[in-house]
């Protein structure tokens, strides 16, 4: 990263992606957005203006409205807990397709993110494998390290896992 460089993130709905762009080149990666100023830059054909925190829920708003934003209704629908009207082999791809990732990674991703937060709050290992139906605390400890970045111990200690935590949220399940 660049001396000076400021940096703002827009945490989108799973299943929301950028039309013109390929969720699969933005996994685990990004792009350069050409004829970037700044205060502005380019993306699907028009020029938008850089925002800050308290204006980016506005861009995403116009960004949803011109279509440079879209979210795929399969998803949607499944996520909510609807079986669509396609096949199967319909729903994964289109998963696939709009959030680069299959359904059971990000199940494991949830069930992780949410092993962190319990563990951020005090819970014992041993609880949260019980809880979250973990096999046993080596499958545990594999999830945070491939998911969160960091060990339970880590986590337990106050260091944040490379997922965002929100520690408000509660965890139910």
């Amino acid at each position: 990263m660049p001396d000076g460089a400021t940096f703002l993130g827009i945490d989108f709905a799973l299943g929301t992606s950028l039309r013109t762009m390929p969720t699969r080149a933005l996994l685990d990666g990004g792009i350069e957005l050409p004829d970037t100023t700044h205060r502005t830059f380019r993306l699907d054909g028009a020029r938008w203006e850089i925002p800050c925190p308290d204006d980016a829920e506005a861009l995403v708003t116009r960004l949803v409205r011109a279509g440079a934003v879209v979210r795929d209704p399969v998803v949607t629908e499944v996520r909510r807990g609807h079986v669509p009207k396609v096949s199967e082999r319909t729903v994964e791809r289109r998963f696939r397709a709009a959030t680069g990732l299959t359904q059971g990674t990000v199940r494991q991703i949830e069930r992780a993110r949410k092993a962190s937060i319990l563990l951020t709050a005090g819970m014992p290992v041993a609880d949260v494998v019980a809880r979250l139906e973990y096999f046993d605390e080596p499958h545990l400890a594999r999830a945070l390290r491939q998911y969160i970045g960091h060990t339970a111990r880590q986590l337990r200690e106050g260091v944040r896992g490379a997922i965002s935590l929100d520690l408000n949220q509660r965890t139910t399940s």
